[in-house]
C-alpha cells in the first residue's frame, strides 16, 4: 500500500483513520500496522454505512 488518504472528517490530523489504495486501513496513529481488507469488503462496507 503506497498511498493512504485521512478522513475528512477527522478533528485532528494524528487522530484519524486512513484507508489505503489497495485497499487497507490503518488507524494515524499506528501507521506500521494495517488492516488488508478485499475491494469487495470495503464497498459492502461503504455500502452499509451510506444507507
Amino acid at each position: 500500500m503506497s498511498e493512504w488518504r485521512k478522513s475528512s472528517y477527522s478533528p485532528e490530523a494524528s487522530d484519524c483513520v486512513e484507508v489505503g489504495h489497495g485497499v487497507g486501513i490503518r488507524d494515524s496513529k499506528a501507521p506500521a500496522t494495517h488492516l488488508p481488507v478485499s475491494a469487495r469488503a470495503w464497498a459492502v462496507f461503504l455500502e452499509l454505512v451510506k444507507s
